[in-house]
């Protein structure tokens, strides 16, 4: 596993207007990848971009896609994201009964498959299923808004599945999302993480990155 920090700018805090030029500065950063929150109204309130969004915007970088579902039954819309340009699919293990199937869907088409957790969601779901998973994406905040201050409790969390990943020997990613800037980066990092998603603090220039 590559020891390398991941930045992943959320295109959630970006100029809706203007995701070309988002891209561009996502691009400046060193290790960025983009994080592509897709959120369908029901799972969580807010309703953002689908599948004709990311496929316009694919050919606008070559950086990897990170794209975070967060909707309802995500097994019934995988394969238009993947036909969309996603790199890696992150889906809710509280959004679908057939979690099992959505990592084989997303494996089978050569993509890497992720699962994301909300706060209160513990890491004992994931018991069965992180020997075939790329990625466990941790989410810091309740899904669904930007803005919001991290959840200190959630920390524990990464800290959790990183000794579990250690313990077992598995290779799996650890993503966290929501409330990382500047003052709680080193909380994060220093529970293992591996991948930073950060919206608005990325965009505002707030969160300095040299990892």
């Amino acid at each position: 596993m590559d020891n390398k920090i991941v930045l992943s700018p959320s295109l959630l805090s970006a100029d809706f207007s203007d995701l070309g030029g988002a891209l561009k500065e996502i691009e400046k950063t060193d290790g960025s990848w983009v994080h592509i929150d897709v959120m369908d109204g029901h799972f969580v309130p807010q309703v953002t971009y689908g599948q004709p969004v990311i496929k316009s915007i694919r050919k606008c970088s070559g950086l990897p896609f990170d794209v975070h579902l967060m909707i309802e039954k995500p097994e019934m819309s995988i394969p238009s994201y993947i036909e969309s340009g996603a790199d890696y699919i992150t889906f809710h293990a509280e959004a679908t009964a057939h979690a099992d199937l959505c990592i084989q869907m997303i494996h089978n088409a050569g993509k890497k498959a992720g699962i994301a957790l909300c706060p209160s969601t513990p890491v004992s779901v994931l018991e069965e299923l992180l020997p075939y998973i790329d990625l466990v994406l941790v989410m810091t905040v309740n899904p669904g808004w930007g803005g919001q201050k991290l959840i200190p409790y959630t920390v524990e969390k990464v800290r959790k599945l990183a000794d579990i990943r250690r313990r077992e020997g598995l290779g799996f990613l650890i993503s966290v999302d929501g409330g990382v800037n500047s003052k709680t980066l080193p909380l994060v990092l220093e529970a293992g993480t591996d991948v930073v998603v950060s919206g608005s603090s990325f965009f505002t220039g707030e969160l300095k990155w040299n990892q």
